[in-house]
């Protein structure tokens, strides 16, 4: 008799796609956790980074708390952690919150695309594809982290993985997506560059260094399943949303 199969697991919730035109983030504690929280966090980072040794505990922002106090106005209560504590994720008696702060960038081609790219074997994500963009690091002690601050990180995000320079104020606020465990991501829009050059200045990055191995353009949701393997959850829900957009923006239009 037949071993029955064991079931697939359902893939984690898209993210939600939100409007945003102001974030002000303020700085607090970092989460206490039980002496059991702290066993139970370091067994299991020690278990992930036997199966991938490149993992790096560096530091990272985790949000405490979001609120919308206004429409289009998201306030993120953020401390400082490192990686390892987003190993609490696996732990169901865990009580800590772990959701992230990340940074992505909506690189447009001159055509209206976006560019998309698949995540390193040797990444915290391997083969995920994803817009250009990571977590966030905390600032030194004594600065501030505010949306100026995000965009240097969406800045140096864009260059370590796509060769492609641009400047902060060039960066558009665009929305924000909340995922899974609470995490929020902050998107960026970038001015536009012909498909040719991004390509060129992909291809210039040294190979083993690169984050991303792969490049794709998309400009709706129809076009991801030609992407094989993970996606991020907010892949689909952002062309959506922009296709959305652009619709809106085309019957305006006389």
């Amino acid at each position: 008799m037949r071993e029955a199969a064991a079931p697939t697991p359902p893939p984690p919730p898209l993210a939600e796609v939100l409007g945003v035109r102001r974030i002000r983030l303020a700085e607090v504690a970092a989460p206490r956790l039980t002496a059991e929280e702290r066993r139970a966090r370091d067994q299991l980072w020690a278990t992930m980074v036997l199966a991938n040794p490149t993992l790096f505990d560096g530091p990272a922002v985790s949000c405490a708390d979001t609120s919308w106090p206004r429409p289009g106005e998201l306030h993120v209560s953020w401390s400082r952690v490192t990686y390892r504590h987003y190993a609490l994720r696996r732990v169901p008696s865990a009580t800590a919150p772990t959701a992230s702060l990340s940074v992505s960038v909506l690189q447009r081609t001159d055509d209206g695309r976006l560019l998309v790219g698949r995540m390193s074997p040797t990444t915290a994500a391997p083969g995920r594809w994803q817009f250009p963009g990571g977590s966030v690091e905390p600032p030194p002690d004594g600065e501030r982290l505010d949306l100026a601050a995000l965009r240097r990180n969406a800045v140096r995000e864009l260059t370590e993985e796509t060769g492609v320079t641009t400047t902060p104020t060039e960066l558009e606020l665009w929305a924000v997506t909340r995922g899974q465990y609470g995490s929020v991501g902050v998107l960026f829009l970038a001015p536009p560059l012909p498909e040719a050059a991004l390509r060129e200045r992909f291809t210039a990055l040294a190979p083993p260094e690169r984050e991303l191995v792969e490049l794709a353009f998309v400009s709706s949701p129809a076009d991801l399943p030609g992407l094989p393997g993970p996606h991020a959850d907010y892949l689909t829900p952002v062309l959506r949303h922009l296709t959305r957009q652009q619709a809106g923006l085309r019957r305006r239009t006389p």
